[in-house]
């Protein structure tokens, strides 16, 4: 984000517009939406800016730009098809720290107007910032057809009642669940329908039987997928703008955490070799106790929660003391990196079978890390084997393949930080994978896939990063 973007309350505050042409009444038209008091200045102006001076919207002076004609001003547009014009105002204007947007030069400006969804009270303003307006308006018309214009009575009846909610719940958290509770329910609809006065009624009786001490918690254990945020579910994305407090991995994307709601506190217990932020048992009773204390808690797991992600020991805890939850399965790992790396699991020609194992090192009874895998199960033909977090023993893992009948011709392939925009993908085989990996300097979090199903890639590669 190269912009940070507010809401500025300008109304019956001097705004200054240079310019007198159709660009100038546009902005011109945008301001006094927000009941600006308008001064403009320009040696001409269109027969539209005319009739506005005329009808005292807007106060005229015919003149050039002069620096002067700022001051004291909120803001300042500069919408002239005069280049030196247009410098002259953004230099005056930063000299004097008025922001200040000039048409069409994104580098002149200190800010820029979005492309505006007007349901007043609620406003949607979707920026670009200067580098493609066009597609700002294309978003625009997009999410026109997908917002009723009576959102803006929604909003306009949920602020009458704001104060009445505020006296009878104490707390941020327990406003924030009555309205969330509100919007999703039949009163939107009658507001929807043109019954505003029944949604009145019905939003008091609602607000007269809620319970003012309720505050139970939950917990949303929720598969973040393997990255791309595109992948994640409806109820997962919904349940991530409920959360009171999100307990993420570090398998979860930085993209997928934007999604996260941003005022949600953020604990992070990421676990990696060697490196444990908290043990497991840890993270059990941190969910039951923050539920316990009344937050909607949201576990955010990378990938599916119930495949290598310990979820069934999480729920059974939350079991135990009696906490609320709910599971919403996420893509795994081995769907969703073996996709975009155009890697299929099966195919009639070359597997019908397909294992998922995790390739955690363990220490022995002499201390010493090994793997303790089902070689012989791996090592059968017309299958792909999938193996998670397997990076660390990689080498070894080839090497006990090729002593239980592998051929080492067999293709590989290692997928590092599968379905986002930084994934990698190496190929080889069982015989030099190590070697390649170590070269390509490869790391966590990747995905080994063995099988003949590797060869296809070269043909289904279609994610081209």
């Amino acid at each position: 984000m190269q912009a940070l973007p507010i809401f500025l309350n300008i109304t019956n505050r001097r705004c200054v517009v240079i310019g007198g042409g159709d660009v100038a009444t546009r902005k011109v038209t945008m301001l006094l939406k927000a009941h600006a008091a308008i001064t403009l200045y320009s040696p001409e102006i269109c027969a539209e800016l005319r009739e506005m001076a005329n009808a005292g919207q807007i106060k005229y002076v015919q003149a050039n730009f002069e620096e002067k004609q700022i001051e004291s001003a909120c803001l300042v547009i500069a919408a002239t098809d005069d280049e030196s014009v247009n410098i002259a105002v953004s230099v005056a204007a930063k000299a004097q720290n008025i922001p200040v947007n000039v048409v069409d030069a994104p580098d002149l400006c200190t800010f820029t107007m979005g492309s505006i969804i007007d349901r007043s009270p609620v406003v949607i303003a979707i920026s670009s910032e200067g580098n493609a307006p066009v597609l700002a308006r294309y978003i625009r018309t997009k999410i026109e057809t997908m917002l009723p214009a009576t959102y803006g009575r929604i909003a306009a009846i949920a602020g009458e009642f704001r104060e009445q909610v505020k006296e009878k719940f104490a707390t941020t958290q327990l406003r924030r669940r009555f309205w969330e509770g509100v919007l999703q329910g039949p009163m939107v609809e009658r507001v929807l329908s043109g019954q505003e006065q029944a949604a009145r009624e019905l939003l008091q009786n609602i607000l007269n039987d809620a319970d003012a001490t309720a505050n139970k918690g939950e917990v949303f254990l929720v598969g973040g997928g393997p990255g791309d945020p595109d992948l994640l579910t409806f109820r997962a994305l919904r349940l991530m703008q409920q959360c009171d407090v999100c307990v993420y991995d570090k398998l979860v994307s930085p993209e997928v955490m934007e999604l996260v709601r941003r005022d949600a506190e953020l604990i992070y217990v990421g676990k990696s070799r060697d490196q444990h932020t908290m043990p497991q048992e840890q993270i059990n009773e941190l969910l039951a106790r923050l539920a316990l204390a009344g937050k909607r808690v949201l576990r955010l797991k990378g990938g599916d929660p119930f495949i290598f992600g310990r979820g069934g020991e999480e729920i059974e805890t939350l079991m135990q003391h009696g906490v609320p939850f709910q599971v919403v399965p996420g893509i795994t790992a081995a769907n969703g990196v073996s996709s975009y790396a155009g890697i299929p699991l099966t195919h009639r020609d070359y597997a019908q079978a397909c294992l998922f194992i995790t390739g955690h090192l363990k220490a022995d009874a002499n201390k010493e890390l090994t793997l303790d895998l089902d070689w012989v199960a791996m090592s059968r033909p017309r299958q792909t084997v999938v193996i998670y977090m397997g990076l660390v023993g990689l080498k070894e893992i080839c090497e006990k393949l090729i002593e239980h009948g592998v051929p080492a011709t067999m293709p590989v392939a290692v997928v590092q930080q599968g379905t986002t925009q930084r994934q990698r993908v190496v190929t080889a085989t069982l015989a030099d994978l190590a070697e390649k990996v170590a070269i390509a300097e490869m790391k966590p979090p990747c995905l080994t896939i063995i099988g003949e199903v590797v060869q296809l890639r070269e043909k289904l590669n279609w994610f081209n990063v």
